[in-house]
């Protein structure tokens, strides 16, 4: 029964993944042997460290496992000696075999000859034969797997007192003791503690199996068919591993898609939204026509209705008319009836009184005649009187408006005397201060030094440089600089997914440098603004701009073009196609400033081509100055004479000279335009500077002040009185960023409500496209 509850307590323990090395135990100094009998032969337990245990595939640091090791030999080095107490104070209390010992070599008693006959153990034999422990001994005097040190274990080790007179053997004990000190020894504390536990458990197995050897086979048999049955169990568990890792990529896929489901509702959801908001703008646009239409009826009501009365009155004058023919008439035909028979048959008497008659009447007409003539020879005729007064009322019209033009020619005469005064104190201190900074500041740099450091040498060089100044020659060779070290880097670093970073450059990781050429870097963004004009659902231009990439490169590709390109527009600020582009795409100016721009320039095209009759692509210098005046009515006369000369006019050319005007609107391979269309880009921005600053003047206002929507309505239509309806609201509308359908009418409440920073609205205006729509003045009527 003992062998059998041993068999039981080892296989209720786990093993571990590897089986340990056995280790053959040195003998310590002063350890003493089981027998003193000198036939005694020595017992070999295998024992092997535990403290160097670990599971399989678990890696170890080294100063840990150092570190560990050293505090495990102290401990050991301290129950050791406790060990070594208690063996020498059982040798000298006379006890032949003593309970093994950590580190010394234990044995077993040599088998006596008997007569025909061999025992199997000095300790197990009573007269010769096999003791008969624990036949008579109840079974709960058996070790059983309990904690050593733990109170129940306490309890029933109090409980089970062996009956006096009754003993164990003495090998069972040492085993217990040794089982005991070696559980004892054990560090619980590790994840592997119970593969540690197991181990003590095994080693007592095994110097059972060796001690009995008539029960070896069986019981290696039964300690092997566990082995097997834990290995196998092993096995399924590590079969199970990629099963688990499966599991979890599946997951993983699942989450995947779900997140990517409700990114596609959101995006249903936004564009549902966007529609709506659409269909809204549709809604007010058909009531406004509704309401314009309603009044247009209004007016042709009330039109019809004075035309028919004048058509009643027009029919009542005809009937009188024609009655008045028709009584004409017929006195007409009573007259030639009257007078058909001949003159000649008049009576002479009658004649005769007629003829008297009619001399009188000429008499007294001639009379009259004269009265006439000297009572009125001094008189005008009336329409002349009145031709004379009309042109005495032009010429006292022209008299007071030279009058006025006289009063504000001398305003401004005493203006210019003032501004005459201010710029020369101007002049003296800027030449005072053009003397302190010659004296003072460094040398200018020379730019020559730069042409060999560019590529393609002194003639690009000359190239770019033409006509910059220092600023802008910086900038260019900023941006030769900066195309020669992307040209180096192979890879991008990935911006993140924050909240400031644009939605087209969301990604965390390396994205790859495509290296295009600046060329081919232009002619992509011009193909994305041709497919942007010709897009029917607008989305938002970042939006646009990837789906864009993706549409040209791919999903796999798009996140590199999008680095690349961005990085090369934010290099270039010289480069017009980029540098708009890039303002666009980062929000600093919306994409209908470079729309209209590029309508303008097609309107013009346009115009010369119409002038120009022969189809020959040439006009007259007179004809591009009609042309420019005709299609810029508002530009100044020395902002046309600017276009001229950068159109190829010089103050030496006649009116008759030929220019090519399709040369005006050409582009070079980078996109760069001809100074023709530069300037009128400058002369654009300029202008929208002006009128803002005429704004803010209007406003009177400080750029942190607060401005209400009624009062910019006010100074918008004072500055510029020819602007309609829908574009003042228009202007509105980007100067307090408000929806179409919260643009409150003119004269409503809540107009009042609607505030904003001065500074703030200025910005949003800066960023549209705002043009003047007239002058600021009425000029009067000629």
């Amino acid at each position: 029964m003992g062998c059998w509850d041993l068999v039981a307590m080892v296989t209720d323990c786990t093993l571990p993944e590897l089986p340990r090395p056995r280790v053959r135990a040195a003998r310590l100094p002063g350890c003493p042997r089981v027998m003193d009998s000198p036939n005694s032969q020595p017992l070999n337990f295998p024992t092997t460290s535990r403290a160097h245990l670990r599971p399989l595939g678990v890696s170890i640091d080294d100063s840990l496992f150092t570190e560990t090791k050293n505090t495990q030999k102290r401990k050991l080095s301290q129950k050791r000696k406790t060990l070594l107490g208690e063996a020498e104070s059982t040798a000298h209390g006379n006890t032949a075999f003593q309970p093994p010992a950590y580190g010394c070599l234990i044995t077993r008693p040599r088998k006596q000859r008997m007569p025909g006959k061999q025992n199997r153990s000095g300790s197990f034999s009573i007269g010769g034969h096999l003791s008969p422990w624990p036949r008579y001994i109840s079974d709960q005097t058996i070790l059983h797997n309990r904690k050593p040190c733990s109170d129940d274990y306490r309890k029933r080790a109090g409980s089970l007192q062996q009956p006096l007179g009754t003993t164990k053997p003495r090998y069972l004990e040492q085993l217990e003791n040794y089982l005991r000190k070696e559980l004892l020894l054990l560090d619980l504390s590790t994840d592997s503690a119970q593969e540690l536990r197991l181990q003590p458990y095994r080693e007592i197995f095994e110097f059972f199996i060796e001690d009995f050897k008539t029960y070896k086979p069986l019981l290696s048999s039964i300690k092997n068919a566990y082995e097997v049955m834990l290995a196998h169990q092993r096995e399924k568990i590590r079969a199970l591993e990629p099963l688990k890792a499966k599991l979890i990529t599946v997951n993983e896929n699942c989450n995947e898609r779900i997140l990517a489901m409700r990114a596609e509702e959101r995006d249903e959801i936004s564009m549902l939204k966007k529609e709506k908001m659409n269909l809204l703008k549709l809604i007010d646009k058909k009531n406004e026509e509704k309401i314009s239409l309603q009044t247009e009826v209004t007016k042709l009501r009330k039109n019809l209705a004075e035309e028919y009365l004048h058509y009643l009155s027009e029919r009542d004058a005809r009937k009188i008319l024609i009655a008045d023919l028709n009584e004409l008439r017929y006195q007409r035909e009573d007259m030639s009836l009257a007078q058909s028979p001949g003159v000649w048959g008049e009576d002479p008497v009658k004649l005769t009184v007629a003829l008297k008659m009619a001399r009188q009447d000429l008499t007294r007409t001639q009379m009259e005649l004269n009265t006439m003539k000297a009572n009125f020879g001094d008189v005008v005729p009336r329409r002349d009187f009145e031709m004379q007064e009309k042109t005495l009322k032009e010429l006292q019209e022209q008299l007071e408006s030279l009058r006025d033009d006289y009063e504000e020619v001398r305003k401004e005469h005493e203006m210019l005397l003032q501004l005459h005064m201010s710029t020369l104190k101007e002049r003296d201190q800027f030449y005072s201060e053009l003397q302190e900074i010659q004296r003072t500041s460094t040398p200018r740099p020379d730019w020559s030094k730069c042409e060999d450091m560019v590529a393609g040498g002194r003639d690009r060089w000359h190239m770019l440089a033409e006509g910059k100044n220092s600023d802008q020659l910086v900038d260019v060779l900023l941006e030769e600089i900066g195309e020669g070290l992307l040209r180096e880097k192979d890879f991008f670093p990935g911006l993140g997914y924050g909240e400031s970073i644009p939605p087209f450059l969301r990604f965390d990781g390396i994205v790859e440098n495509k290296k295009p050429t600046k060329k081919e870097v232009v002619k992509l963004l011009k193909d994305a603004w041709k497919e942007r004009i010709t897009e029917e659902q607008k989305e938002k231009f970042p939006d646009f701009f990837f789906s864009f990439l993706e549409r040209h490169f791919g999903p796999g590709d798009a996140m590199a073009w999008a680095y690349t390109i961005f990085e090369y527009i934010k290099l270039f600020h010289t480069n017009e196609v980029m540098s708009q582009f890039y303002a666009v795409l980062m929000g600093k100016r919306k994409e209908s400033v470079y729309i209209k721009q590029k309508q303008t320039i097609a309107q013009l095209l346009k115009e010369m081509t119409n002038v120009d009759s022969q189809n020959e692509g040439l006009l007259t210098m007179e004809q591009l100055s009609t042309v420019l005046k005709s299609t810029f009515p508002l530009k100044k006369d020395e902002r046309i004479q600017e276009l001229m000369e950068a159109g190829g006019w010089h103050p030496s050319s006649s009116n008759a000279d030929l220019l090519d005007y399709r040369l005006l609107f050409m582009e070079d391979e980078e996109g760069q335009s001809v100074p023709f269309v530069q300037k009128l880009w400058e002369q654009y921005v300029v202008e929208k500077d002006e009128y803002l600053n005429e704004l803010k003047q209007e406003l009177g206002l400080e750029l942190n002040e607060e401005v209400t929507l009624p009062k910019v309505r006010e100074a918008l239509m004072n500055i510029d009185p020819n602007l309609d309806k829908q574009t003042l609201n228009h202007y509105l509308r980007q100067a307090f960023q408000l929806p179409m359908t919260e643009m409150p009418e003119e004269g409503e409440e809540r107009e009042e409500g609607i505030v904003t920073q001065l500074q703030t609205a200025l910005e949003q205006l800066q960023m549209s496209d705002i043009r003047r729509m007239g002058p600021r003045e009425q000029e009067p009527a000629s």
